[in-house]
């Protein structure tokens, strides 16, 4: 339309000094009262300065504009007009990039979150009974709660993971008959598949509608959780039971108590002590030949894992091995393994998986590191110290009342880390503040009725920028579900379908699994069933034994495969129809990764012989910055000159647990180093010296 005019409004006044009409926009922008009128508008900071900077750019930029609005600027050059004039023409330029500032008053109701105990009506019809079950690891607190869930005419346990989740249902059924119900798993302990009246689920998976004499909510203390606390404010505010009882850290007595209270609900609390002692060693391991049976070396990164793994293996100890990648089925095996008194295994390996989910006979506890990569609220990665509820709770795990060693140790791999260790573990866990919020499918369809030609992930975007919540309660990160929105964007779904397979739960870090969600969703858009046959060639199956850590790595990937396809196959029973073959298929997979950890030693050595020859083999880790501690292995060139040890107590090493050197750093320095010593920079006699040296290889 502006060019149609062909510059009316240059005809009626002038041609605009563009430098003039710079400095005058830039006015304008800074102006308190045009950022007020703008929020007014429904513009936040972040939309009021997308808005200017696209406004600014189409004045700029256009070789003629509307001539209303060519006047205008000309008058305000002139002197004879405001910079405020141009806030009509701003808000109209505004509407036109952001279509939701026309409908924002029903955009800002559908997403006020301050008021979620009105979601659950059926909830709110019956006044429930809460008790909160408070103690630290290893007081009996869940157990008293799980009795009564046993002795209720129906029940409902939820947990934060499978393992748990499992492990009630198979206690539950030597007594009542009991379900199982997880993302990707329905156990009927009736033989015609009728519905127990109790059943153990994860939370995601429980049932706000069903009701139930006795509901079980398993680590209350997860609310806070950065990603996945909407589930634990869902089952809290919305089970429909009799009686709530709630089990987790004294740290969230306050915030659940203020949740009850805007329901009207009262909470009685029970206090729990440990039942065996803990100790807090003052002298730390420093050497794994200080090793003894019942000892758990806990890491933070899989390179910890298998360079320990493999260095208490060159002892001549036989040590199990559990970190979080790893299929449920062989993180038993490898418990079993471990608490089996006539098994050789009588170390383990293990990342904190182990805080949770896993009975496990631990004498002592001992933290390679106290440095964790963690993400935080942002979805921001960082690097700092374990909590003190982290390692409380990893630390619980030496010395459970029900195993063979009725008294706990914990201490550091490394001397310096003992006194920081001993800090945290001495300090008060911190109260948690606030419980997460999600938003539900409903709001969004609710927000594509009014944004129909946004896409999925701007639709959660204006949601979250929009929406209100009180201080009890936080938006949980949404980084994932972006993240695979704008994956299967291009993919024509229609919303529901769309939305669920953004909720899949797969590891974005992981290529393999994030490609074939990829296919699986492009298969559905055209209507063709995701068949067994289809599964088997695209992962290759059957598949052998692993010959090398890159290859356990990818079988670890394939069973998280098949693990979304048995996911979407209870959403979509038509489109995923072989659950039962791809079961079967999952559980021999298990049976070949067991394999695959037991030898992860050779593994390790398979991988390190096939690594470059002058180079170190560093594994992905899954975090770039890194300050865990690194093997004692060195690097080699064509001479056999040594580089610089990376072992405990190394220079290389502090920096890199002070998050000051990266990998890739670590790498480029020991190139340079090595470019140096070929060059002569070091004098003959460092070269003669180095080449006296055994070779690493032979170490």
């Amino acid at each position: 339309g502006d060019a149609a005019e062909e510059d009316v409004g240059a005809e009626l006044t002038r041609p605009l000094d563009k430098g003039e009409v710079l400095k005058n926009l830039n006015k304008f922008y800074k102006r308190k009262e045009i950022q007020r009128l703008g929020s007014e508008n429904g513009l936040d900071a972040r939309l009021f300065h997308q808005a200017f900077i696209s406004f600014r750019k189409y004045i700029m930029e256009s070789s003629s504009v509307s001539a209303d609005l060519h006047i205008i600027l000309n008058d305000i050059c002139c002197g004879a007009g405001h910079v405020d004039d141009l806030f009509p023409f701003f808000l109209r330029h505004a509407k036109q990039i952001f279509p939701m500032l026309d409908c924002m008053d029903d955009l800002r109701k559908i997403s006020d979150l301050r008021l979620p105990p009105n979601w659950y009506p059926d909830a709110r019809a019956i006044q429930r009974k809460i008790i909160f079950h408070a103690g630290p690891t290893n007081s009996g607190k869940t157990y008293h709660a799980i009795q009564r869930f046993l002795s209720a005419k129906s029940g409902i346990y939820c947990g934060p993971l499978k393992l748990l989740a499992h492990e009630i249902f198979q206690k539950s059924n030597d007594n009542v008959p009991c379900d199982l119900v997880t993302g990707e798993e329905r156990v009927y302990a009736n033989e015609d598949a009728r519905q127990a009246p109790h059943i153990a689920c994860t939370i995601e998976m429980c049932s706000t509608n069903t009701p139930y004499e006795v509901a079980v909510i398993d680590e209350i203390q997860m609310i806070r959780d950065p990603s996945r606390g909407w589930a634990w404010t869902r089952a809290l505010l919305g089970l429909c039971a009799e009686e709530i009882h709630i089990c987790g850290e004294a740290a969230a007595i306050d915030l659940v108590t203020e949740l009850m209270y805007t329901t009207g609900e009262e909470v009685e609390v029970r206090n729990y002590k440990r039942l065996t002692p803990l100790t807090v060693l003052d002298y730390a391991l420093e050497s794994l030949d200080n090793l003894r049976p019942g000892d758990c070396i806990v890491c933070f990164s899989k390179n910890d894992i298998y360079s320990i793994s493999r260095q208490i293996e060159a002892r001549g100890l036989e040590c199990a091995v559990i970190y979080g990648s790893l299929p449920p089925g062989t993180k038993l095996e490898q418990a079993k393994k471990f608490n089996d008194p006539d098994d050789p295994c009588k170390i383990l390996v293990a990342t904190d998986a182990i805080g949770m989910g896993l009975n496990l006979c631990i004498k002592r506890i001992i933290f390679n590191s106290i440095v964790k990569p963690t993400v935080n609220e942002k979805g921001e990665k960082e690097i700092d110290s374990i909590t003190t509820s982290q390692a409380l709770q990893i630390a619980g795990r030496a010395g459970r009342y029900s195993s063979s060693f009725k008294q706990g140790e914990v201490t550091t791999m490394h001397r310096d880390d003992l006194v920081q260790l001993k800090e945290i573990l001495s300090e008060p866990v911190r109260p948690v503040k606030a419980a997460g919020l999600h938003p539900t499918p409903e709001q969004i369809e609710m927000f594509a009725y009014h944004l129909p030609d946004a896409t999925l992930s701007n639709l959660i975007d204006i949601f979250v920028s929009l929406s209100q919540v009180d201080g009890l309660y936080f938006v949980c990160n949404i980084d994932d579900f972006k993240f695979l929105a704008d994956m299967i964007q291009h993919i024509p779904l229609n919303l529901r379908s769309r939305y669920v397979f953004c909720t899949a739960p797969l590891n974005r870090k992981e290529p393999f699994v994030c490609t074939t969600l990829l296919k699986f969703a492009r298969q559905f858009s055209r209507n063709e069933p995701l068949t067994f046959d289809w599964l088997c060639r695209h992962t290759k199956w059957p598949l052998p034994a692993p010959k090398n850590i890159k290859e356990l790595v990818h079988l670890e990937a394939v069973h998280d495969v098949f693990d979304l396809y048995l996911w979407l196959s209870y959403r979509f029973m038509d489109m995923f129809p072989d659950a039962v073959l791809v079961r079967d298929i999952q559980k021999k997979l298990d049976d070949i990764i067991q394999v695959g950890v037991c030898n992860i030693t050779k593994l390790i050595r398979a991988s390190q012989s096939a690594a470059a020859p002058g180079t170190a083999e560093v594994l992905s880790e899954d975090f770039p910055l890194s300050r865990t501690k690194r093997d004692t292995r060195v690097v080699s060139d064509h001479r056999g000159a040594k580089s610089p040890s990376h072992g405990r107590g190394s220079l290389a090493n502090r920096l890199l647990r002070e998050g000051l050197l990266t990998q890739e750093m670590l790498r480029q320095l020991e190139s340079e180093w090595q470019d140096q010593h070929r060059n002569g920079r070091y004098g003959l006699g460092s070269k003669r010296d180095d080449q006296n040296k055994p070779c690493p290889n032979s170490v």
